[in-house]
């Protein structure tokens, strides 16, 4: 959790670059990433220097090189520029530091290819050193807090509306990544990616729960190249996602310029054994545009029913995805509606659905949603449908979205959900239609159109009360009519 501290050296930070002229969200969000990196290229290099000394053995794995000067010299190295003067600072970043920076992984790697573009626009040696002073005050060695700061930069993106992006909050992605439960050997896709949050918080979950990820030379050689793949159509946004993958220690992620839902997706059909995805709400495309594939899924212009098709293409058989959906996905009576959700619980295995609450998004947008987890099959499975009416995610549902008691179970549903989703096959079977969660038969899916949506299912029980008999309440009525007939009497008498 991000602290008051943190955030306001962050705002900060944030404000330096605003009145120094770089006002666009991504382009701040994207100089400090870049000087970030920097100082994360020499950490690794001090790490490398330590173990080295340890084993009285030359540095195997250096990031600089020996030499003083030029790109990717000793001097291009945080700890080094950062207490250099202005004038000398802006000219090593600029000339040596930055240019080395996007080469980083090799010509090969997605993540030089993404940072050819890019540009440094810290306009003068001034700022460029007021803002390594400040970010120098950071905290980033903890990987938790890494990411918390990471988070809240990203934030920012959406609160000035730049190009219509919007961001999946971290709490909902570790809650959708702890469904699908990533394992050592899978190959994971997000191919609405932005900023990778899916794909990273996939890299956290696997480093905690399943070490030997690392550990095991096979296992890491997949982690660190085979299993992370992302697709985007915005450039910048590719670039923060492959930075903030390699801050957090993923080295060679597929992160690749796609339009998702074109004609060339034909080659990624069957790849992926996990997709985690928030993919675009509203818009509709030219059929012209679409691949024809996903046409012979669902006949539809609308981009949400679309990706759907798309992830069930992609999808190997028994993979896995959680999808955040709007709730027109879940209960809309078109057709094109009406086939996809067909389609998951005859010829797929829907395994669960979770309705979120409409402020969940906020401030960027108010839009109730909901969190579809399936299986691809092709042959069916689905027997029992599992739901969740959401009520609480641990924060706020106004603009604000202030973080609130966690410790208030009634506060944060994401614990429960992540616990009864774990009973779902055992006990969620036997609650009532009354309880926050509970699962519900194919036959009753199928006999109300398909329909996902929780209020459909879940029952409401009316508190019977009691009321005394109407004779008894008009004599209450005359009681009290006589009682303040008496008082105005006697306030009268008083003021004469």
């Amino acid at each position: 959790m991000i602290t008051g501290t943190l955030k306001n050296q962050i705002d900060a930070i944030w404000d330096t670059f605003w009145s120094g002229g770089i006002s666009n969200p991504l382009s701040v969000i994207e100089q400090m990433t870049f000087l970030l990196f920097l100082r994360r290229l020499d950490e690794l290099h001090t790490a490398e220097e330590a173990k080295a000394n340890r084993l009285k053995k030359p540095i195997v794995n250096a990031v600089f090189k020996e030499g003083e000067t030029g790109p990717g010299g000793q001097l291009c190295r945080w700890s080094r520029f950062k207490n250099v003067p202005p004038a000398q600072m802006f000219e090593v970043v600029q000339q040596s530091a930055f240019p080395f920076m996007k080469t980083v992984g090799g010509e090969s790697s997605s993540y030089a290819k993404h940072m050819k573009d890019a540009t440094f626009m810290i306009p003068s040696p001034a700022m460029l050193a007021k803002v390594v002073d400040m970010l120098d005050k950071v905290p980033m060695q903890d990987r938790d807090t890494k990411g918390d700061v990471y988070e809240y930069m990203l934030g920012k993106i959406a609160q000035a509306g730049t190009n219509g992006q919007f961001r999946t909050p971290r709490h909902i992605i570790s809650m959708m990544v702890q469904l699908v439960a990533p394992r050592p050997t899978d190959i994971i896709a997000d191919p609405a990616c932005g900023t990778a949050g899916f794909l990273v918080m996939a890299g956290e979950y696997l480093r905690e729960k399943h070490p030997e990820v690392l550990a095991d030379p096979k296992l890491r050689t997949h982690f660190q190249g085979g299993m992370f793949h992302g697709y985007d159509f915005d450039p910048t946004m590719l670039r923060i996602g492959s930075m903030n993958m390699m801050l957090h220690g993923i080295e060679n992620p597929d992160i690749s310029h796609r339009d998702s839902l074109g004609k060339d997706h034909a080659a990624e059909e069957e790849r992926f054994t996990i997709i985690l995805a928030n993919p675009p709400f509203k818009g509709s495309l030219d059929e012209t545009n679409v691949s024809p594939n996903l046409l012979q899924v669902v006949k539809t212009k609308k981009t949400e029913l679309l990706f759907l098709a798309l992830f069930l293409r992609q999808l190997k058989s028994g993979g896995r995805a959680a999808i955040v959906v709007p709730d027109g996905v879940v209960f809309g009576s078109s057709k094109a509606h009406k086939a996809i959700r067909k389609e998951l619980v005859e010829n797929q295995k829907l395994d669960g659905v979770i309705s979120m609450p409409s402020g969940v998004f906020k401030p960027y947008a108010g839009v109730s949603t909901a969190v579809l987890v399936f299986t691809r099959t092709d042959s069916g499975g689905t027997e029992n449908v599992w739901f969740y009416d959401m009520e609480a995610d641990g924060y706020s549902l106004d603009d604000k979205r202030t973080e609130l008691d966690h410790a208030k179970h009634e506060q944060d549903n994401i614990p429960d959900i992540i616990s009864r989703w774990a009973e779902r096959a055992g006990k969620e079977k036997k609650r009532a239609k009354t309880e926050q969660s509970f699962t519900v038969t194919k036959k009753e899916i199928a006999a109300n159109d398909y329909d996902l949506s929780v209020s459909r299912y879940r029952e409401v029980m009316h508190e019977q009360v009691k009321h005394k008999p109407p004779t008894e309440i008009i004599a209450e009525l005359k009681k009290t009519e006589a009682a303040i007939a008496d008082g105005l009497q006697e306030l009268e008498g008083l003021l004469r």
